[in-house]
């Protein structure tokens, strides 16, 4: 065991974990991707427990890897093999503090998971709308540092939008008290916007003031067949128009997607009577009752139907329908998972240039890597497309056929980003940057861009301990020019 150990130990109040096999379930990110190595594993017990930990690290120089509930997609919160970091875990800050349901605030821990948080505040009679397929498992402050998105960003905004204060460790080990239930507050530079989003770059979240929203007395989703990605936009700027903030959600799905739920989920049904290319699904929420919401979805639809922006619809009449249709949107990724190796892009384009984008990008892809199949949905109504490949049909058992489409794993990327940001996109919309997008999205900042980036992590964590090779190239941060910094003492 590592001498330091024993001091460590005596820093905090919580678990530590030295056992190899203790620490196994904390050195392997969600997707199995990534595995790599530890010092230890402290689990401490409240925010003066990781403040505890975070002064300790900076006495000994130890590099610290902050981890939530481990479910992220981009190697953000796994260490890397050399062994020599800690790995921060903040599963046991897990209270939810306070709800003032008159502010529509909630304060909770970083560790307390999403389903907790939505389930705390609907008991209060209030709604938390962050909602994400991860959502038993991630935690609030993996949601806040990664800046998470979901289905109802395009009503509510992205996890950055729904927060209002934190609290937060600093890499020296001090515990910034940003716990404020205000709305407007312009006192100077909003530290809370630059903690939230940095993936454990430049301090520990471990508390956070939350925005609730009244709970809606009715929701109604419709499942709809349409033509193409142009007629999809031109169906969401009319629900804009005709339902403004009462339509919630707006999905877009191809019908590959479709295809491979039906195929890997039993008892899947396809409400529709013929297939189509592509499907929206949109979701209208009323805050007065249930018919408000499914009167105002058919009025939307009848519009739609008549333009020929769609060419049928079905929608829900109870609980069941509507969540049975929410289901062919939900199982798409783990459908496609079940066909084998995929190639993945979280992406975020301006919503008018999504189908030049699919359209030109699909066709390149089709001429540069003939065979490839197009995995292609999201959420049309925010601009967040996952734009998903997997190899050829039928070729899931076929080793070589396997290990030829990993190989192309590279340049389909550089295609798709470079064609991404050809049209004034983020090659991240929704996952952080990690280590999987790190050096690419590098590749299309701008130097001023990078440099001021540098200069804010120089400035907050002058030793570069704060979860060290992610989001920004040590190397490069390392090299950047000197400018001021906390003290180090």
């Amino acid at each position: 065991m590592d001498d330091r150990l024993p001091s460590l130990r005596a820093a905090f109040a919580g678990r530590l974990l030295t056992d190899a096999a203790d620490m196994a379930a904390y050195l392997t990110d969600w997707r199995g991707k990534w595995t790599g190595a530890a010092l230890a594993v402290a689990q401490p017990d409240d925010a003066a427990g990781v403040a505890g930990v975070l002064r300790w690290c900076h006495a000994h120089r130890v590099p610290v890897v902050p981890q939530g509930g481990n479910t992220g997609l981009s190697g953000g919160a796994t260490p890397d093999g050399s062994g020599a970091a800690l790995v921060l875990s903040l599963t046991r800050l897990n209270r939810v503090r306070h709800i003032d349901a008159v502010n529509n605030t909630m304060v909770v821990e970083a560790g307390v998971t999403l389903q907790q948080v939505q389930d705390a505040a609907r008991e209060a009679g209030r709604l938390f709308p962050l909602s994400l397929a991860a959502q038993g498992s991630c935690t609030i402050g993996g949601n806040l540092a990664t800046n998470a998105g979901g289905v109802q960003v395009l009503r509510y905004g992205n996890t950055r939008d729904l927060c209002l204060g934190l609290e937060v460790a600093t890499p020296q080990g001090d515990l910034w008290d940003g716990l404020r239930g205000l709305r407007k507050d312009n006192t100077g530079y909003d530290l809370r916007d630059l903690y939230i989003g940095s993936e454990g770059t430049l301090g520990v979240i471990t508390a956070a003031v939350l925005k609730l929203f009244p709970l809606p007395a009715g929701r109604a989703v419709a499942f709809v067949a349409v033509p193409s990605p142009d007629a999809a936009v031109e169906l969401l700027q009319l629900c804009q128009a005709r339902l403004g903030a009462a339509l919630t959600a707006f999905e877009l799905m191809g019908a590959t997607c479709i295809g491979l739920v039906e195929r890997h989920v039993p008892n899947t049904r396809v409400p529709l009577a013929e297939a189509a290319p592509w499907y929206v699904l949109m979701e209208v929420s009323d805050a007065r009752d249930e018919s408000g919401a499914q009167t105002a979805l058919e009025a939307v639809l009848e519009q739609a139907l008549e333009r020929e922006l769609a060419v049928d619809a079905a929608l829900s009449a109870s609980l069941a329908q509507f969540q049975s249709l929410w289901a062919l949107r939900e199982h798409i990724s783990e459908s496609q998972a079940a066909e084998g190796k995929t190639i993945k892009h979280d992406i975020a384009l301006p919503i008018s240039r999504i189908p030049e984008f699919i359209t030109q990008t699909d066709a390149a892809i089709a001429a540069a890597f003939p065979g490839v199949r197009l995995v292609v949905f999201g959420h049309l109504g925010d601009g967040n497309l996952h734009y998903n490949l997997s190899p050829a049909a039928g070729t899931r058992d076929d080793a070589q056929a396997v290990a030829d489409f990993v190989a192309l794993e590279a340049p389909l990327n550089r295609l798709v980003h470079d064609a991404v940001v050809a049209h004034g996109g983020s090659i991240s919309a929704e996952h952080g940057l990690g280590v999987l997008r790190r050096d690419e999205s590098a590749r299309y900042k701008s130097p001023v861009e990078l440099q001021l980036m540098q200069a804010i992590k120089h400035a907050l964590d002058p030793r570069g301990l704060m979860n060290p090779g992610k989001l920004l190239d040590p190397a490069r941060v390392a090299s950047a020019a000197p400018v001021p910094t906390l003290s180090e003492d």
